[in-house]
């Protein structure tokens, strides 16, 4: 073993991750070409610019995992994720912006490779580009939107989605509440799960969980993507040059990329990953005008607000991050809603002068909407701090819980949406708590950090 540690320093200080363990693995990749002919592209800016394209291709998928993991049907050969990833200039930070499958779009006039048959513009939704044009007219569509030139393709289907995440041995996953989708078969209790490839699948294909749909979906796929980061800077793959190229090779055997990624781009990237923590990395949708747009001939489309995405791809272009620098904050705990859409009115059960004082500025430190101002009320010799609540409002309260550990909870009907805490004698501190689903910065922006499990 201290052979082993030996030479893996020697191979990652000489190379990032090491020329003779990258220089095999890209006689595996399929290799396509969406660049071929094109013209009238986008000006590059700095940093690199990756398409990531997930299909839906299951062919090397057996029986038996297709009907335990619900993917029978004949696979629609269209993207069924569609995401832009910058890696910046400095290569301290990577950005990752989710594109809607259902976005509308226009297709530029393209000739059809297969028939010879031209076509002129026309409407669609964004995911239609692939079928209809494969790679280069995905390319040139996701150009043509953005405004931003992409330097590489990588295209993953589920076969090597799902061995990647078996060869890493799972990711780790948290839900504050129940997720079930009859569609995609997954079913996750609240709490801490490690998933294998099947269940990683089902989780970031689910889009029955909630009314949010696609988008929702999309949030999962991020949050995802983010754990993903997590487990692979933090479990030692990029600093052992075998365990390294089990998983790249598990991965590289599904995936398609384009003819000028290789050798370099891998060590650069392997590179750059060594010093990445989920905080480097940040995640954002495309801006949304309209959800329900209707074009004829095509349904119900997603339809970006014009303003703000030229605005969030400018920033990329330009190479700077999409999130405010927010200082790293203690471990949270995490909760079902949000510390900042629950109200509270603070009191003081005790003949402690200020814990009223205390107690509020505790909450209101991590995010939860107190009054300001605490009141004396209730028993003066108050044991054990209470926390007062409508039963209809039960998820807040549970959250609020969570933030006071050791409180009683007591149902009050008829309270009202406000949170009552009486502070008791046994109050310590209050535990910081974070939502599932954070609070959002511009261009609907979390950090890796933000969203993986505490």
């Amino acid at each position: 073993m201290r052979v082993v540690t030996g030479l893996s320093v020697l191979v990652l200080g000489a190379g990032g991750i090491g020329h003779a363990v990258v220089s095999g693995l890209e006689t595996g990749i399929d290799r396509v070409d969406p660049f071929k002919d094109m013209k009238n592209r986008p000006r590059g800016g700095h940093g690199m610019n990756f398409l990531l394209v997930g299909t839906d291709g299951r062919d090397r998928i057996s029986p038996e995992e297709k009907k335990k993991y619900k993917l029978g049907g004949a696979p629609c050969h269209c993207t069924d994720t569609l995401m832009l990833v910058h890696l910046s200039a400095d290569k301290q930070r990577a950005s990752v912006i989710s594109l809607p499958r259902d976005s509308y779009a226009e297709l530029p006039a393209h000739t059809d490779g297969t028939t010879g048959k031209e076509h002129s513009p026309h409407p669609v939704k964004l995911n239609a580009a692939y079928a209809e044009g494969g790679p280069q007219l995905t390319v040139r569509t996701v150009e043509q939107m953005t405004g931003v030139k992409i330097d590489h393709y990588l295209e993953v289907d589920f076969t090597s989605f799902m061995k990647t995440v078996d060869t890493l041995g799972g990711v780790e996953i948290c839900t504050a509440k129940p997720l079930k989708d009859s569609y995609t078969g997954l079913n996750l209790a609240a709490g801490t799960h490690r998933l294998d490839g099947g269940q990683a699948l089902q989780y970031v294909r689910s889009r029955h969980l909630d009314g949010a749909a696609d988008l929702g979906r999309m949030q999962r796929q991020q949050k995802f993507m983010a754990a993903l980061i997590k487990q692979t800077t933090s479990s030692g793959v990029l600093m052992n040059p075998m365990r390294f190229h089990q998983v790249a090779t598990s991965m590289l055997e599904s995936v398609r990329a384009d003819k000028g990624f290789g050798t370099e781009q891998m060590l650069g990237l392997g590179k750059a990953l060594r010093g990445f923590t989920p905080a480097s990395s940040e995640f954002a949708s495309v801006p949304l005008e309209e959800k329900g747009f209707q074009v004829k001939g095509i349904g119900s489309t997603v339809k970006w607000d014009a303003v703000k995405s030229k605005k969030m791809f400018q920033a990329l272009r330009e190479d700077r991050s999409l999130a405010p620098h927010q200082p790293k904050q203690p471990e949270a705990t995490l909760v079902d809603v949000a510390p900042e859409q629950i109200r509270v009115q603070v009191y003081n059960g005790t003949p402690r002068d200020g814990l009223g004082q205390d107690v509020d500025a505790a909450l209101r430190g991590t995010g939860f909407d107190t009054t300001r101002a605490p009141l004396n009320g209730g028993p003066k010799d108050l044991r054990r701090t209470l926390v007062s609540y409508d039963p209809r409002w039960d998820r807040s309260a549970k959250s609020l819980a969570t933030a006071l550990p050791g409180c009683e909870l007591k149902a009050v009907q008829g309270q009202g949406g406000t949170m009552k805490v009486t502070a008791g004698s046994d109050f310590t501190k209050v535990q910081r708590v974070k939502a599932e689903d954070p609070q959002r910065g511009e261009f609907g922006t979390v950090t890796g950090d933000q969203v993986v499990c505490p």
